[in-house]
């Protein structure tokens, strides 16, 4: 695995969600999903009441996370592209999913999985200047 694809997967062990991106009917869409990382495997869940797993199941998605909402000066944003396969998860995968929301738009949650060998992996890393350095330098 090239180390631009494992830093990647590295950065998105450090976030819990991100976006899943495929078409249903020949249109884009993208839904949330909450990730695990698993033996290179990029494992989702998400909520079945939507359909949106079994326009995944069997297509190539990109799948993408970031930590743009964090405080962070070094920000980052990592996208994966492969064919998504419906999966059980092994228990251990699923002792690491945190606890499944009660509700979707007031529908009861019902959790259905999601696994994808990325083919390959974009990471784009943004680096900022504190403030006064930055004043500093002018």
């Amino acid at each position: 695995m090239p180390i631009e694809e494992q830093l990647a997967i590295a950065l998105l062990s450090r976030v819990s969600y991100g976006r899943v991106a495929a078409s249903m009917r020949a249109l884009p869409f993208l839904a949330i999903a909450r990730h695990i990382v698993s033996d290179g495997c990029v494992i989702l869940r998400m909520h079945a009441g939507h359909g949106h797993h079994e326009a995944c199941a069997g297509s190539v998605v990109a799948y993408a996370a970031d930590n743009l909402a964090s405080e962070d000066a070094h920000l980052w944003s990592v996208q994966f592209t492969g064919t998504a396969e419906l999966t059980v998860p092994a228990p251990e995968e699923l002792a690491q999913f945190e606890t499944a929301p009660d509700e979707v738009n007031g529908e009861p949650y019902d959790a259905v999985y999601l696994r994808i060998r990325p083919q390959f992996a974009t990471l784009d890393r943004m680096e900022y200047t504190a403030p006064e350095t930055a004043a500093a330098s002018r």
